[in-house]
């Protein structure tokens, strides 16, 4: 076999030597933006300073400031990565590309990892970019500032700093991706959880329009985003918690470790107003600060011109109460909570469940609602305002292939899709007891045909199935069998209009 020498390419900033791996190539820490230090950590990104040299692109580099997380007895690591690696100069993405590159006319595809907010890296073993290198396409994954630094809204410093540092990575994107074989017309962003709540955001920021075509949210929310005055709540909580005054030039002098720390005794603030729900029903005290949500600013036009591909899990609130115990032990009560805490006429919303799933336990009639309190209705939202405007195309999914873990109870849940997206459901961390797609074999073609879709929607702008609109709402069910359905949970959905 004849060596061939780890390839050096030429950014903006400064040269970069990456790692070549068989039949692509890894360029890993590469800086788009310059470090978040001190007060810049509550500013937006600025360019990186350029540097003189080759810099070493073959090893990981450091992630945002965090707190490690766990999830009960699921091994969630290869999602969430092991915490927090410590370094300034994290501003950085990841770019796998095929090794024989000849000419800058791939298609490109922009990853934004989900963690609630607070947690999650460009490190996670999930986001690994070389089947779709592979086949062909120029995969990056970018960090962005996460928790207090990434998100908090105080007085004085830009809001939605983290989402920010993301346009401004597909700036970087823009300027670069030649060099590394990708054409920067023919960018897709797309991202999970919060990464794809982030992807909404940015569908609906008029700042990032021409930065990228196409679109892919992965159970994000279109309806996620906290108001100001709810976000002003937390930055209360945080800056007492604190010994502050909720001011930036207050927080800037406090430590990584202290935000990081702080940033995790933040759960449980009630967020409801007058006049709106907590979207997040309790579970993260960070999201998207806007007072017009996605879904309404995509209804009056923004994103028109941006194909988009979107969907949820059919289980995603499984991933909230199986592995800690919660889903056997729900009662009528616990589901009664979940819609007062998300419905305007919660009684009204149980009763369509309970008709729709006659024979539905609470634990499944909980998960259901919490699914869509968090994911479904903001998602159906967002795929109804894009569809609205037939300048572009807009396709709907709904991944339905039940992980055998925790004893065949966490399902279709929330995260379940990435290792069919990412085409690594073979990953050994994956599989065994308390791995997210448990201890058998999911069905062998599954994650080829999955990231053969995404592959082909990031290429063409179509994944293969009829596209969505208001009248049939044509949806690709996902399983072993792919199955396209018209208009699913017609009842459910109408429930959250």
């Amino acid at each position: 076999m004849s060596h061939h020498p780890d390839p050096t390419v030429t950014t903006a900033q400064g040269a970069v030597r990456g790692l070549r791996q068989g039949d692509t190539t890894a360029f890993l820490n590469i800086p788009y933006a310059a470090p978040p230090r001190g007060a810049g950590r509550f500013e937006p990104p600025r360019p990186h300073e350029p540097w003189d040299g080759v810099r070493d692109a073959t090893v990981p580099g450091p992630n945002a400031p965090q707190s490690e997380r766990k999830l009960g007895s699921v091994d969630m690591a290869p999602y969430f990565g092991t915490g927090w690696n410590r370094g300034e100069d994290y501003l950085t993405a990841n770019v796998w590309t095929p090794a024989a590159v000849s000419g800058g006319h791939l298609p490109v595809m922009v990853f934004v990892h989900g963690g609630g907010f607070v947690a999650g890296s460009t490190r996670s073993a999930l986001y690994d970019g070389s089947a779709f290198a592979r086949n062909g396409v120029v995969l990056v994954t970018l960090n962005y500032r996460l928790g207090i630094a990434g998100f908090l809204d105080i007085p004085g410093a830009p809001a939605n700093r983290g989402l920010l540092d993301v346009i401004a990575a597909l700036g970087w994107v823009r300027d670069n991706i030649a060099v590394f074989g990708g054409d920067p017309h023919n960018v897709t962003l797309f991202g999970q959880s919060a990464g794809a709540t982030i992807v909404g955001g940015v569908l609906a920021t008029p700042a990032a329009a021409g930065l990228f075509r196409r679109a892919i949210v992965q159970s994000g929310s279109g309806l996620g985003a906290f108001t100001t005055e709810q976000a002003a709540r937390v930055t209360r909580a945080a800056a007492e918690d604190l010994g502050i005054e909720p001011r930036v030039d207050a927080f800037a002098e406090i430590s990584d470790e202290r935000l990081v720390e702080a940033a995790s005794r933040l759960a449980g603030i009630d967020l409801r107003t007058e006049t709106h729900y907590d979207p997040l029903i309790g579970l993260s005290p960070f999201s998207l600060v806007l007072d017009t949500q996605p879904a309404a600013s995509v209804a009056a036009g923004l994103g028109a011109d941006i194909d988009l591909l979107i969907g949820t899990n059919t289980e995603e609130g499984n991933l909230y109460l199986v592995p800690v115990g919660k889903y056997a032990t729900s009662t009528a009560g616990d589901v009664d909570d979940v819609a007062a805490r998300s419905h305007p006429d919660p009684a009204q919303l149980v009763q369509t469940y309970r008709k729709t799933r006659p024979e539905a336990s609470s634990g499944e009639l909980r998960s259901a609602l919490m699914g869509d309190a968090l994911f479904g209705a903001g998602s159906w939202a967002l795929t109804g305002a894009h569809a609205a405007h037939p300048e572009s195309a807009t396709y709907a999914y709904e991944f339905a292939w039940r992980s055998h873990a925790l004893g065949g109870e966490l399902g279709a849940t929330h995260a379940v899709e990435l290792p069919f997206v990412f085409k690594l459901a073979h990953l050994p961390q994956l599989h065994g007891g308390a791995g997210l797609l448990g201890p058998d074999k999911p069905p062998t073609e599954l994650a080829a045909l999955m990231h053969a879709a995404w592959v082909r929607f990031a290429r063409t702008g179509n994944p293969g199935w009829d596209p969505y609109d208001d009248q049939r709402r044509a949806t690709m069910r996902i399983d072993g069998e792919w199955t396209q359905v018209d208009d699913p949970r017609s009842q459910e959905r109408q429930a959250w209009r």
